[in-house]
């Protein structure tokens, strides 16, 4: 039975990937310190419903398939606490079956603080950020580094490392020719906020740990995701990942879903034009399941711009609108001044075949694939609260 340690596994994400893994018959060990929650209720963000802590999940996921998910809570920036989810002299665990290391096969690194908003609300949230994710991923380098070398990490990276350049977006790394010399250099990147800065670190960090000690690692240049339904979330309904709708910690096409169910107007920044890639959270459980179970070879940065189709928010405003409306819903389109220093009219055109190629199938985003998601709101719709939705964070 392989191991994959998965390093924030309390979050969006986090949850769903470690009841994939484990429903493939994967032993799986779920690490987080709750800092997602606790950044919620210190800023009173809204939560669609309410989510068993993840000691809870574990025990209701065991009691409906019977396969255990082992809960380690911990701050990942701790050097000694990283380290102990690695050292047998260390081990947090001593209960480790005879024959069995306790060394992962894998490890998924999602333990970061994951919003932009966040990261520029004022200095000390920056520095909450720049802490939080460099510690952990510089943690986490250096383990694998003396305990398991040959381990593969794959790496939430953000298409926003690449900001919206003027020219097609390669898929990591650009051939560039200067002055008749010709190089390999990673894509040039431009972040719009601490955040996205931090990740342009987590890459360079990594991309010296591969250069320098034959480190394996695939970093997923992640779009916006929406949903939350996933297959293994179906057994039963307290398996839901977290769904924020917030500004803060809520993504675009779950905010304006949000929105249109209690008729609050969606919130389109500026002129709308702002273009990004986005996927369904059933293809970002495809596209690193992938990664993992077929590793590039070792000492390779392999990156993947992890997308499946554009929309400008202005056609997901509309989209939202027109599915809205079919459901008996009065959804309002509102633009309003953009918080944020962005450009609203600009070229993107991101190459994103690498996942289709090993092997992930889409889930595109259709009015009968909004409409679903539209239902589940639609259910929890009393614990909506208006007037967290917006406040208009600048960046």
């Amino acid at each position: 039975m392989k191991h994959v340690l998965i390093l924030g596994g309390d979050g969006y994400l986090g949850w769903p990937t470690a009841m994939h893994f484990s429903a493939r018959g994967w032993r799986v060990t779920v690490v987080d310190n709750y800092f997602r929650r606790n950044a919620c209720t210190e800023l009173d963000t809204g939560m669609l419903y309410p989510t068993p802590t993840l000691p809870e999940r574990a025990r209701i996921w065991y009691e409906k398939t019977g396969h255990d998910i082992k809960v380690v809570i911990g701050d990942l920036a701790d050097p000694a606490f990283m380290r102990s989810l690695f050292d047998e002299r260390l081990r947090y665990d001593q209960a480790i079956e005879p024959g069995y290391s306790g060394l992962p096969d894998a490890i998924v690194h999602y333990a970061e603080q994951p919003s932009a908003p966040y990261s520029v609300m004022d200095y000390r949230r920056a520095d909450i950020t720049l802490t939080n994710n460099l510690r952990v991923t510089n943690n986490l380098m250096w383990a694998v580094r003396d305990f398991c070398p040959q381990t593969p990490i794959v790496k939430l990276g953000t298409m926003g490392e690449y900001g919206t350049p003027n020219i097609d977006i390669e898929e990591g790394w650009l051939d560039i020719e200067h002055k008749g010399r010709r190089d390999r250099f990673l894509f040039p990147r431009q972040a719009s906020s601490i955040y996205h800065t931090s990740k342009i670190m987590d890459t360079d960090l990594l991309w010296f740990g591969v250069r320098t000690w034959g480190l394996t690692v695939t970093d997923l240049m992640q779009g916006p995701v929406y949903g939350v339904a996933t297959d293994e979330s179906a057994i039963d309904e307290r398996l839901n990942t977290l769904f924020n709708y917030d500004e803060i910690f809520g993504t675009l096409i779950n905010r304006f879903v949000t929105q249109a169910v209690i008729g609050y107007p969606l919130t389109v920044y500026g002129q709308g034009g702002q273009t990004r890639g986005y996927l369904d959270i059933r293809d970002t459980l495809q596209c690193v399941w992938l990664s993992v179970t077929q590793p590039p070879p070792a000492g390779e940065l392999r990156i993947f711009n992890q997308v499946m189709e554009t929309f400008s928010v202005n056609e997901l405003a509309k989209l939202t609108q027109r599915v809205g409306r079919s459901l008996g819903h009065d959804v309002v389109i509102d633009h309003i001044d953009n918080p944020r220093k962005e450009a609203e009219a600009h070229y993107y055109n991101p190459t994103y075949q690498g996942l289709i190629e090993l092997g992930v199938e889409p889930h595109y985003l259709t009015e009968d694939s909004l409409a679903a998601l539209f239902a589940i709101v639609e259910k929890h719709r009393h614990t909506i609260r208006r007037e967290v939705i917006f406040r208009g964070v600048k960046w």
